[in-house]
């Protein structure tokens, strides 16, 4: 194809692209059917990964629940089964570990099957300054938030590509977009996270898998208890989420096969001006935002005796 009908073509389908997701933001998108398809979600004892069990419990979805916590996971499968779950499997799973990892995904692979939506929940924060956090507690970050990601792909994604279906969604923060002062550890695994994701997406398109859907998610902080104690200056701009209606648009987003979802809305708009403002301007409105503070008081998830 010469350089001119090839521009010709890039731009008629640049503008038909525009007019097609303008017309999607009012015309409702048909959700897809996740009954029967197996769900694995790590960091399922508690939080935003239990949540989001449910959500697909009552689509019922088969679920495959990891965590670390034994406890909170066999609870998150008890509930889970009382909204209407078809199967539920729990594995105790140290994901910072990647032999852990494939030890448990073999397991799952003999005892229930393929996985076919696979979510990386699983995350830990530190909440210190980048001097004061222990080398130990780096690692630990960059294993559960990050690499660990890694793990999973390589042992389910295989076979995802192999039937030219699946989903792997990655539950990643607005921290994997914007730095936050005294979470340097947690901001650099989670914009590796969101890297990651983004590229082995790139890999699948380029290799014609279009079966295989990616999500993306990059919520502000949610009132979990992960990040008790931080406090927004606006929080009609910035609120903190409640975690509820956080797996409720998870779950949506990957209902719609929604590539990315950031939240707040307010935080597109903000995630715009970062790439476009000088950075001089963009440290002032850190500061009128108070993004420079939310850590300010941070206290984290109290651990039970």
């Amino acid at each position: 194809m010469n350089f001119l009908l090839e521009s010709l073509l890039t731009l008629f389908l640049s503008l038909y692209y525009i007019l097609e997701a303008l017309v999607l933001l009012v015309v409702p998108v048909r959700r897809k059917n996740v009954s029967g398809e197996i769900v694995l979600v790590t960091g399922a004892g508690s939080g935003v990964g239990r949540l989001v069990a449910l959500e697909f419990a009552r689509r019922h979805a088969t679920l495959v629940l990891w965590d670390i916590n034994e406890e909170g996971n066999k609870e998150t499968a008890r509930q889970a089964r009382e909204r209407g779950a078809s199967r539920v499997y729990t594995y105790t799973c140290d994901c910072s570990k990647r032999t852990s990892v494939y030890e448990v995904a073999d397991k799952v692979k003999r005892e229930v099957g393929d996985v076919s939506i696979l979510i990386n929940n699983a995350g830990i924060v530190t909440g210190k300054n980048f001097i004061d956090s222990p080398d130990t507690m780096l690692e630990k970050t960059m294993e559960v938030n990050s690499l660990a990601h890694f793990w999973t792909y390589k042992a389910f994604l295989p076979a995802m590509i192999a039937s030219n279906h699946g989903h792997l969604v990655s539950i990643a923060s607005s921290a994997g977009l914007f730095p936050v002062n005294g979470l340097a550890d947690y901001c650099s695994s989670k914009f590796a996270a969101v890297g990651f994701a983004e590229s082995v997406a790139l890999e699948l398109l380029v290799a014609g898998k279009n079966g295989v859907k990616t999500t993306i998610v990059c919520p502000f902080f949610i009132c979990t208890g992960m990040f008790d104690g931080c406090k927004t200056k606006w929080p009609h701009l910035l609120p903190i989420l409640d975690p509820n209606y956080v797996a409720k648009k998870i779950m949506d987003a990957i209902l719609r096969e929604q590539i990315l979802l950031i939240m707040p809305r307010s935080l597109y708009f903000l995630f715009a001006l970062k790439n476009l403002l000088p950075t001089k301007l963009g440290i002032l409105l850190g500061h009128y935002f108070g993004v420079f503070d939310i850590m300010e008081n941070f206290r984290g998830r109290v651990k039970k005796d």
